[in-house]
């Protein structure tokens, strides 16, 4: 059996999306279903059961879960929204949680790949890499990231199975259609645009050009393959960023929306107040670590994954197909 928490989610869907074509359909996914919009995400998946997460981790905490072997545990679910404030509650949902599926994985020998943010670097003035010296939290969502990566360290040399914690860069693609304000610009900006014709950007801040703010965009697909590697590489763990190593400006990253869609014109917006000091304005993950470890399935070309994505949001509402 595998698990995959937020299977329901952006991340999580593609990721059982890819494990069903290679044949895999003894999957358990588990999710928050009370936004509803993210049934769709299921309807072209094949799995075997699906579990509410406040049951699974009420049993995870308990230690009385069990539906049999498991291969693996994909850990994708967590509170997404970077704007959210409430501290209590997101430690609850973003660590405690995550803590506690670490321990059961532990204790039953099962691989456990888990989601961890490139917001743990908070402004990334002291680099991208997987070190204590470039680690900081702006943000009650970051945090809880943070400490979920320096508590699995505290275990690196007593580990009995193995443990990934993957560094997510800035992630786009298909299924992300109920994440609204937290969806990528790519599905925000391609439909704006064939309404009006225009995609707004932030005017420039911390030095930098209008629209001249860069970021690691990074596929889901490759997301996946990395998360997939890493499964079929047991005896591999430790934190690891999943980013392309390659930043694009939002220019240029809305430039390919309006070269798909053969029209549009980029307008500039104020920089808001409120992520004023809370804002990253340049990632770019350093990869060596990831390639060191003999990771060789590339990446795809910023260029082209938008235009397969934007082909879905054109002809398919941005849903992955079966």
């Amino acid at each position: 059996m595998i698990i995959v928490t937020g299977g329901a989610g952006f991340i999580g869907s593609n990721l059982v999306k890819a494990l069903n074509e290679q044949g895999r359909n003894d999957i358990i996914i588990v999710d928050d279903l009370t936004d509803g919009r993210k049934t769709r995400n299921l309807t072209n998946l094949d799995y075997f059961d699906y579990i509410d997460c406040i049951d699974f981790d009420r049993a995870i905490a308990e230690g009385n879960f069990d539906c049999g072997p498991i291969d693996v545990v994909f850990h994708n679910g967590a509170c997404s929204d970077t704007m959210e404030y409430n501290g209590r509650y997101i430690m609850k949902n973003n660590y405690e949680g995550s803590r506690n599926l670490f321990h059961y994985c532990q204790n039953h020998r099962i691989p456990f790949i888990y989601a961890s943010s490139a917001s743990t670097y908070g402004y990334g003035h002291k680099g991208f890499r997987e070190s204590l010296e470039c680690e900081e939290a702006l943000n009650p969502y970051a945090y809880p990231k943070l400490f979920m990566d320096r508590y699995v360290r505290k275990f690196e040399n007593k580990l009995v199975s193995q443990v990934v914690g993957l560094r997510y860069f800035n992630v786009y693609g298909p299924n992300e259609c109920h994440k609204d304000k937290m969806a990528s610009l790519v599905r925000q900006m391609f439909y704006k645009n064939q309404e009006t014709g225009e995609i707004t950007l932030f005017e420039g801040t911390d030095g930098y050009e209008d629209g001249g703010q860069t970021r690691d965009f990074i596929y889901v697909k490759d997301v996946v393959n990395v998360n997939l590697f890493f499964w079929e590489h047991p005896e591999l763990s430790g934190i690891f960023n999943c980013g392309t190593g390659q930043s694009h400006t939002f220019n240029k990253f809305m430039q390919a929306v309006i070269d798909y869609s053969g029209k549009g014109k980029i307008k500039y917006i104020p920089f808001p107040e409120v992520l004023k000091g809370k804002y990253q304005s340049f990632t770019e993950a350093d990869t060596t670590k990831l390639l060191s470890v003999g990771y060789d399935r590339g990446f795809t070309k910023m260029e082209d994954a938008v235009a397969e994505y934007c082909e879905l949001l054109a002809n398919n509402e941005g849903y992955i197909r079966r």
